[in-house]
């Protein structure tokens, strides 16, 4: 039972909590309700059973402890006079209907959390906190600030919802293309998340990358705009290869390496149309050309028949519209599979020199696999070190860490 809970935790808390947070009007309460509800659920379920509906089941327990918990605390304002209403015995655990009362909150919360009045640091941090659920060290980490900066910037922006009692709802369509940007970035961020933990020995965590493939999928039908449908492609199209980058032992298999044949070829032809249809519209942004890249790479039967000039020719597109180190990176990467590693390793170290990418392992890792492709055995070595020394992925590390043995062996 303990097993199932936890499975039910981490596909359902987000969304139970993104639940009370409407029915309870308050992001603190809402956190309190919900590890009410799964303690509850620890104590009940083992003697009756998991309900038929277990999310409805904690949304409904959620509530009900958090209706007790401010009695208990006489509190008796309007907000509690309007949880009280929904007290009323016309609901019960299980007679909640799940696609009427809880249609998609994580959707309005996430824009809520989006809101343009928040600065745009704090909507990515709050919505990865509260939607997401990432822990607030892990967000930290991700932006290079202190656990504390981030958790005040994270309270202040629930103070800004509450104090200027801002809505929670999906805005009309006059208000969301100005809140759609953020929105997709911080959907993509938790698909990166899920794609390829930032840290700890799970490599992958598959109900995040799922989580955000579904939210973006409510999004397009919501806003059906090419880069929604850009972003959903490049989700799609990288989430295909999950069976592949890992293999039995659970360690990280490069993308040259890994067998093609374990690709999802159904999510990979969804994503092909998709991201065709989103560039024929000729208003693609950044996700798309993103998705456009990894169309290519799906589509090709092995790293060597990989169109490299036509990869590099997007990523030359991309940088126009992303002019960021970690895209020059990834365009040297390809240009050194176009033109030779001597060629990629000039562009490698020019962007490294310019000093942005100094703690970035990917950077220091492709130098190495450069040099080592070229016979430069030492400074193989030394910039592998260098990569391991910023790693915080514990498969990541232990790959690196082959490639070094691998150059002892040789």
């Amino acid at each position: 039972m303990h097993e199932k809970l936890s499975d039910i935790y981490q596909t359902e808390s987000r969304r139970v909590f993104a639940t009370l947070v409407r029915l309870l009007g308050d992001f603190d309460l809402a956190e309190e309700a919900l590890q009410d509800a799964f303690a509850a659920a620890l104590a009940q379920w083992p003697k009756d059973g998991v309900p038929a509906n277990p999310r409805a089941w904690l949304v409904s327990a959620g509530r009900f402890k958090a209706i007790d918990q401010i009695r208990r605390r006489m509190r008796f304002d309007s907000t509690v006079e309007s949880i009280a209403v929904l007290s009323e015995g016309h609901h019960t655990p299980d007679s909640i209907d799940d696609d009427a009362l809880i249609v998609d909150d994580q959707l309005r919360l996430i824009f809520t959390c989006c809101h343009p009045s928040l600065s745009r640091e704090a909507r990515v941090a709050l919505t990865l906190r509260e939607v997401c659920g990432l822990a607030t060290e892990e967000i930290a980490r991700a932006y290079l600030v202190p656990p504390s900066t981030l958790a005040q910037r994270i309270v202040r922006a629930k103070a800004k919802i509450r104090d200027a009692r801002i809505p929670y709802e999906v805005p009309g369509k006059d208000q969301l293309s100005e809140r759609l940007d953020v929105v997709l970035q911080v959907i993509y961020l938790v698909f990166n998340e899920g794609y390829s933990a930032f840290q700890g020995e799970q490599l992958v965590r598959h109900e995040l990358a799922t989580e955000a493939i579904r939210l973006t999928r409510l999004l397009f039908g919501l806003m059906p705009t090419a880069e929604v449908e850009g972003l959903l492609a490049l989700m799609l199209l990288h989430d295909a290869r999950k069976s592949a980058r890992i293999n039995a032992q659970g360690e990280l298999v490069r993308l040259e390496d890994q067998d093609r044949r374990l690709w999802n070829q159904h999510q990979i032809k969804e994503g092909v149309a998709l991201v065709l249809h989103a560039l024929a519209s000729r208003e693609f942004g950044i996700y798309t050309l993103q998705a456009a890249i990894a169309a290519v790479h799906s589509e090709s039967p092995s790293a060597e028949d990989t169109d490299w000039d036509q990869i590099v020719g997007l990523y030359d597109a991309l940088l126009i519209r992303m002019p960021t180190p970690v895209v020059e990176l990834n365009r040297a990467v390809a240009v050194a599979m176009r033109d030779g590693p001597e060629a990629g390793l000039q562009l490698v170290n020019a962007i490294l020199n310019q000093g942005e990418l100094a703690e970035y392992h990917l950077a220091h890792a492709a130098k190495a696999d450069l040099c080592q492709r070229l016979g430069r055995t030492s400074d193989a070595r030394s910039a592998y070190q260098t990569a391991i020394a910023y790693v915080t992925q514990g498969p990541e590390r232990r790959f690196l860490e082959r490639q070094i043995a691998a150059l002892s062996t040789d």
